[in-house]
């Protein structure tokens, strides 16, 4: 894989919107809440744009409900967790090299008028 492509291709989900029941306090866990999603994939895409070869990239759409379901299931107590959760699920993708995770949580219980929270992490096959 050349290094010239391995941090500038990316495959891009935006705004996935999954339900799930992640949260510390009780009624998040009883009742859920939306949760929106987006990931970055870094990979080489010249081979696959090349060829013009699905084998040779991400499916996107697939890559979308494994996203899904890592959200969806076994709820956690911080979005952080959900973030390492879907990371590591993209990371499962050879071809990826490098991802990014936004959590946001909208409906979070903050007292304050707020617009969305999110968590963020980047994550590197080691």
């Amino acid at each position: 894989m050349s290094d010239d492509f391995q941090n500038t291709d990316r495959i891009t989900l935006t705004g996935l919107s999954i339900q799930a029941n992640h949260g510390v306090f009780d009624f998040e866990r009883k009742n859920g809440q939306e949760f929106i999603v987006d990931v970055v994939a870094w990979l080489d895409l010249s081979a696959a744009s090349s060829a013009d070869d699905l084998a040779r990239t991400v499916n996107y759409g697939e890559l979308a409900e494994e996203v899904a379901d890592a959200v969806a299931t076994s709820p956690v107590d911080l979005i952080e967790t959900v973030a390492e959760r879907v990371a590591n699920v993209v990371l499962t993708h050879e071809a990826v090299t490098k991802t990014e995770v936004t959590i946001h949580k909208p409906q979070a219980p903050i007292s304050v008028p707020f617009s969305d929270v999110s968590v963020t992490i980047v994550r590197s096959r080691r």
